[in-house]
């Protein structure tokens, strides 16, 4: 395995991020403890979770995940030291979640003791916002004239962000989270942290993590490359597209027990004609290259130049060691090309 510095945090994060989000629905304690042994055991250190966990998120599945990464350490003690946990306090919409309300100084302060309580440890090492107040064109809202940001107001937002930096501040202060990051935002939200934690000596965000995939690629290069120059560690979610890369989904396929066949996961916005014709084109360079189509896609969101870390997620023991096994290939240059491409062809194709 190989490491990589968490932006400017001082900590050092495997290339791997092991997801949790099916833990508490798709996967039990059991599925969970096998998962997290196994990821150790071939050198993962980094853990990603939320509040908002299990997924979908519903009333009944919130704080699940949380509650069994807790069980785990609370069973192993020994290994806490040995793992960068990370959690994430949820943004406005859901209605069982404080109400549905903005991140507020209070809410971070509260948010955090809660997490404390279900990961039964005494300190979180990287806290994330899961995303922003204001509207953010992630979750399908990538496209002119689903968001206008000249309505937006400005200054409200950055008093909001602000007061977010004085309740991150109060738990760094306490002792309760070491450091901070964002997920789901822009270059203008990195950039207004970074400039509020500047003017008034707050927690600096370390990371951000957003989708980004062969499916799901806006960030490169325009977030990508501020976060190499700000030293902000770039962490991929979902980078097989909620597991459609992996060609399970191809032609209809809905198999038994997958992300898919759930409600509120059935495919979301990706599940185009122009994803799925990119799909078929890359199943066809990993046989050619004699790696599965989930390893093809993972090997070239790990090669590049900017990732710290690719969160993967799995529902069994079989994929997330395929899945891990990605992590020791170099794609060769005829690879990376023949994958670009494809690429040229479908850059966008949901």
């Amino acid at each position: 395995m190989r490491y990589n510095p968490l932006g400017s945090s001082g900590l050092n994060v495997s290339r791997v991020c092991l997801g949790s989000m099916t833990w508490g629905v798709q996967n039990n304690q059991a599925d969970a403890d096998e998962q997290i042994a196994y990821a150790l055991e071939h050198g993962v250190n980094f853990i990603d979770t939320a509040e908002m966990y299990a997924i979908p998120p519903t009333p009944d599945t919130y704080g699940k995940t949380e509650q069994i990464i807790g069980n785990w350490l609370a069973r192993n003690p020994s290994k806490r030291d040995d793992i960068v946990l990370a959690t994430k306090i949820a943004g406005n919409g859901l209605a069982w979640i404080r109400d549905g309300g903005d991140i507020t100084r209070q809410a971070v302060v509260h948010a955090v003791d809660e997490s404390l309580k279900r990961l039964q440890t005494d300190v979180i090492d990287l806290y994330q916002l899961h995303w922003p107040n204001r509207q953010s064109p992630h979750f399908s809202k990538h496209w002119p004239g689903m968001i206008r940001f000249s309505d937006a107001n400005t200054e409200q937002h950055t008093a909001g962000m602000l007061d977010i930096l004085e309740g991150l501040n109060d738990c760094v202060k306490a002792g309760k989270i070491k450091h901070c990051g964002l997920s789901d935002d822009t270059p203008w939200g990195i950039s207004q942290f970074l400039r509020l934690s500047e003017q008034h000596n707050l927690p600096r965000m370390v990371s951000i993590q957003n989708e980004f995939s062969l499916l799901h690629a806006k960030d490169w290069p325009y977030l990508i490359e501020q976060c190499i120059h700000e030293d902000i560690a770039y962490l991929p979610w979902s980078p097989l597209a909620g597991g459609m890369l992996s060609g399970k989904y191809l032609n209809g396929a809905r198999p038994d027990g997958s992300r898919w066949t759930l409600v509120q996961r059935n495919g979301l916005f990706r599940d185009t004609a122009q994803s799925q014709q990119a799909i078929s084109h890359y199943v066809e360079i990993a046989q050619q290259y004699q790696i599965t189509p989930a390893q093809l896609a993972l090997a070239w969101c790990d090669q590049v130049d900017g990732v710290t870390s690719s969160i993967i997620g799995a529902t069994s023991l079989v994929q997330l060691k395929d899945d891990i096994a990605a992590f020791n290939i170099e794609l060769s240059e005829q690879a990376l090309t023949d994958i670009g491409n494809v690429f040229k062809q479908y850059p966008m194709p949901f």
